[in-house]
């Protein structure tokens, strides 16, 4: 089926699909019914270069940008799997590839790169503030060469399979600071080190399978020298990450939207009910070419985010519209393709349901529609802050 990029790159979709196909679908469906990590298949997009595509060649990376980390995400999803399991470690490179220093850098990317480390948590969401960050009341108070942390967090995604962890804390109390985005650093927390020394982590059972979980801190000791950046300044560079993961997440919906497409006009294409087969019926066409023009619009604002965020240029409103637009439009697919097939879409053996549940999520994560719309009123039509 050609796509709007269907030209682009097609040496790279090439060989992450031969990848892929190795994991058949039964694998990534036995994984989702034990709730268990897809640890082989993680290990072989690491082995091969794919999570270290964004790592500057110095550091042992593909010196690639987001638009090629997109695709990386993109195919992993359309092939059946769960990009959600990895994604974590392309768009939290950009946080220390844009904003750590030289030393940080030498430290932690040759042995990220190598696969030796990983860096797939990021922790900023809070119980009490969800996506109202600067309220945030995990503290950081430095005392020394080291810094104590205190507070909680919740929803922070695959730590048992991180080495490395990037973390969000406020540094100078909110009462002190002249705007609500000042006073919060951000720092690499060695896990290692910190489960079961001033940290302690509880597993969240969710509906998709997906391994997060709430973080206690009870005064982790971080040494000063994991500050990222300055100290105060974490809310902005924190942005950076943000634009790249809601990039990342439309990738991933986009080649959710595909998968759902071809699955159910292949389905569409053999059931045959009265005589014909059920692709004959514009019932069952309409919806299915409805969602594939959504899909191949979100596209499009995907690798404009993507040409933006690679050009150092302004790109969050391109980024909250592509994640907006994909996960509309996987979602969209996505019913139209568990419509196809009728019963047998929530049948485990075709596939439907577990996909179907595992696009679900991007229209709540990483950050809900509803304020991405909010976001688009106030900052590009210039309407009335409405929270």
């Amino acid at each position: 089926m050609p796509t709007s990029a269907s030209a682009d790159h097609n040496e790279l979709r090439e060989a992450l699909r031969a990848l892929c196909a190795e994991f058949p679908a039964e694998y990534h469906r036995s994984q989702a019914a034990q709730g268990s990590y897809p640890a082989a298949f993680i290990d072989a997009l690491t082995r091969d270069g794919w999570l270290a595509a964004m790592i500057p060649e110095e550091y042992g990376g593909s010196g690639l940008g987001l638009t090629e980390a997109s695709i990386v995400m993109e195919e992993i999803n359309r092939s059946g799997g769960n990009a959600g399991h990895c994604h974590g470690q392309m768009y939290n490179m950009g946080t220390l590839l844009r904003h750590g220093s030289d030393a940080q850098k030498r430290q932690y990317l040759p042995k990220i790169a190598s696969g030796e480390l990983r860096l797939q948590s990021m922790a900023v969401t809070e119980p009490t503030t969800g996506t109202d960050t600067t309220k945030l009341k995990t503290v950081a108070k430095k005392q020394g060469d080291k810094y104590i942390v205190n507070g909680q967090k919740v929803w922070i995604s695959r730590i048992e399979h991180s080495d490395l962890m990037i973390l969000l804390a406020r540094t100078t109390p909110l009462s002190e600071v002249t705007r609500k985005s000042h006073g919060m650093s951000i720092f690499i927390v060695d896990l290692k080190q910190a489960l079961g020394h001033g940290m302690q982590i509880n597993p969240i059972k969710n509906m998709v399978g997906h391994e997060t979980y709430e973080v206690f801190f009870d005064n982790l000791e971080i040494p000063a020298e994991n500050l990222i950046g300055e100290e105060g300044k974490g809310f902005r560079y924190i942005l950076d990450g943000l634009n790249a993961e809601r990039t990342l997440i439309a990738a991933e919906c986009i080649g959710d939207g595909y998968w759902f497409i071809e699955k159910a006009r292949d389905y569409a294409g053999e059931r045959v009910v009265f005589d014909r087969p059920i692709g004959q019926n514009q019932g069952v066409q309409f919806p299915l070419a409805r969602a594939y023009v959504n899909i191949e619009a979100a596209n499009l604002m995907r690798f404009e985010a993507c040409r933006r965020f690679d050009a150092r240029e302004e790109c969050g409103a391109q980024a909250n519209m592509a994640k907006l637009l994909a996960a509309d439009a996987s979602w969209e697919a996505g019913n139209a393709c568990l419509q196809t097939h009728g019963g047998f879409g929530f049948a485990e053996e075709y596939d439907v349901e577990r996909k179907f549940k595992e696009t679900r999520l991007y229209q709540v994560a990483p950050i809900s529609t509803n304020l991405i719309l909010s976001y688009v009123g106030e900052h590009l039509l210039g309407l009335p802050r409405s929270f």
